[in-house]
């Protein structure tokens, strides 16, 4: 039902909210009227960006990344939302509000027995942060090795099915639905899976 919320921004460098499950819906500075965020949809909430959670499903749930994890919020008792003005590409201290709709997106194969759904974050953060939904398939046989970066980590959260996990040269660990590892992103991983799995993956910086 109704959300006792209010109109709110926080001091932050990156931070992004995935649902998980259900529906809320929600209203952006400059960015129009309310809209309803579905399971799978995604939105990129750039720094000082007022905001109001207006009305959520029984049992939301959010998946939520930001950082610094200890950061300021501040009310706004002045500006109501929604905004008269509309401006979906206005810069908020260098990033863009960003809305992905999973049921608009589409799945690119960008590896052997890997998919992607791309959030668009990447672009909005100009590589700041990065945000995808990877669906992987493959055999225990055939392990899916994953790319390092330099700097930064990287983390996954199993949204649906199995997958095995080794990322420190030991054996590999059995993760499955609502599991998650944080890596640093200067080491590599290797995922193997015998059914079709679903890995929401966050990279700081974007991978």
């Amino acid at each position: 039902g109704p959300v006792d919320d209010y109109v709110h921004y926080h001091k932050v460098g990156v931070q992004l909210i995935y649902c998980r499950r259900g529906w809320v819906r929600v209203v952006y500075e400059d960015q129009g009227e309310p809209f309803v965020m579905q399971a799978g949809d995604c939105v990129l909430q750039p720094p000082t960006i007022r905001h109001r959670v207006l009305e959520s499903s029984a049992r939301l749930e959010v998946i939520e990344l930001g950082t610094p994890a200890e950061h300021e919020t501040w009310r706004d008792h002045d500006l109501s939302l929604p905004t008269s003005s509309i401006n979906p590409l206005r810069s908020f201290n260098g990033q863009r509000f960003r809305r992905h709709i999973a049921a608009d997106a589409e799945w690119v194969s960008i590896a052997e027995g890997i998919t992607s759904r791309d959030t668009g974050i990447s672009a909005a953060t100009e590589r700041a942060a990065g945000a995808r939904v990877l669906k992987l398939s493959g055999t225990p046989e055939t392990p899916i090795n994953h790319a390092s970066q330099t700097a930064g980590f990287r983390f996954c959260f199993v949204l649906d099915g199995e997958v095995e996990w080794t990322g420190y040269g030991d054996d590999f660990i059995s993760l499955g639905t609502d599991d998650a590892w944080v890596l640093p992103s200067d080491r590599s991983y290797s995922l193997r899976t015998t059914t079709t799995t679903e890995l929401l993956e966050i990279s700081l910086p974007a991978a």
